[in-house]
């Protein structure tokens, strides 16, 4: 049972100074029912990510809202939700922007638009509120200086070194199609023309050197990934994580794709009031320095970074040839095929 209590009075003041430009009654209501709940079950959103910990423990720390995580890709989070419908054990998750289309087309999200809204580009959001970018992240780079003499730049440097080279779960995880569609957009390819980047891994496949080794910051630190295809975020958190010194990350400079994840909130879900204040949460101030924190660039530009915080990201002179996806229908009929593509591209040349 949640004992924590707090005063409309102490509400109003600790959110006026953490969720910007709110109004206060809609959000004492909404904090209030929040409580009542007392948790919030997410799935996709743990604390390696990110940066999510630092959220999940504020929501904790601010509002007493318990929080439990269980990671899965973005395909297998809506999936979750669609099969558990009315017996819902998740109330929010976070999706790749491919995948949040997906979510409104299945019926399995409900809108919140958060206080912040207007700060939201038109093109990261949902008009209706079902989903909205909390951060953007750029295909990159992530090499092993003990194992890879010359760090990989480009994709045409992948192509001749002699390691092997990680992707991910691709048709699967959000992370990995990503990459399958960088690699596209940098030989000549775009969102309706996956067929240059099945030929380059095709052409690694044949050569042996994909890996199928999970891309975690476990393996990254064992050794065991040579060069992995990652988001920034996620490469610059590993690296940081185990030793500077021994990674290099880089946005690969013939071309790369800027995208970004979602939340959307389970329109099952059995804390809905919980899961609308983290994304009230995660849209504010706060909960945008937090992310920059775990090297996720803020979709709000209008807030501050600490200058410790702005130094962790890379120079922004390496993001000079990313392009954001531009038609979203071809993506997603794109992604649809990408598993068959795949298959028939690059696994059937793996030993």
């Amino acid at each position: 049972m949640n004992t924590f209590k707090v005063t409309s009075t102490l509400i109003a003041l600790s959110l006026s100074q953490s969720l910007y430009a709110a109004e206060s009654t809609d959000i004492d209501s909404l904090v209030a029912a929040a409580q009542k709940e007392g948790q919030v079950y997410s799935i996709g959103m743990p604390d390696s990510w990110a940066n999510w910990k630092d959220t999940w423990a504020d929501l904790k720390t601010k509002y007493a809202i318990e929080h439990q995580d269980t990671d899965m890709s973005s395909a297998q989070e809506i999936a979750k939700f669609d099969a558990e419908k009315e017996n819902a054990t998740a109330d929010i998750g976070d999706v790749g922007f491919a995948f949040a289309r997906v979510a409104v087309q299945k019926g399995v999200s409900q809108p919140y638009k958060p206080s912040t809204w207007d700060d939201i580009p038109n093109w990261a959001k949902d008009a209706d509120g079902h989903w909205a970018l909390a951060y953007t992240g750029t295909i990159s780079f992530i090499s092993n200086n003990n194992l890879v003499e010359d760090a990989p730049t480009t994709w045409a440097d992948l192509l001749t070194g002699k390691y092997k080279v990680t992707v991910g779960d691709v048709g699967v995880a959000s992370q990995a199609n990503n990459a399958v569609l960088a690699a596209a957009i940098a030989n000549g390819g775009d969102e309706g023309n996956l067929d240059p980047a099945i030929k380059f891994f095709g052409e690694l496949a044949k050569q042996g050197r994909i890996s199928f080794t999970d891309p975690s910051i476990a393996n990254l630190e064992k050794g065991e990934i040579e060069v992995a295809i990652l988001w920034d975020f996620n490469a610059l958190n590993y690296r940081d994580q185990i030793d500077r010194s021994r990674f290099t990350v880089s946005i690969p400079q013939d071309g790369s794709v800027i995208s970004g994840y979602t939340t959307i909130i389970n329109k099952y879900a059995k804390n809905p009031n919980a899961a609308k204040l983290a994304r009230e949460y995660i849209f504010s101030d706060a909960g945008q320095i937090n992310l920059a924190d775990g090297y996720a660039r803020p979709i709000r530009t209008n807030v501050t970074l600490p200058d410790e915080i702005q130094a962790k990201l890379i120079p922004n002179e390496q993001y000079k040839s990313v392009s954001p996806i531009k038609d979203f229908k071809a993506w997603e009929k794109s992604a649809r095929k990408l598993p068959r593509q795949w298959q028939e591209g690059v696994l059937i040349y793996q030993n």
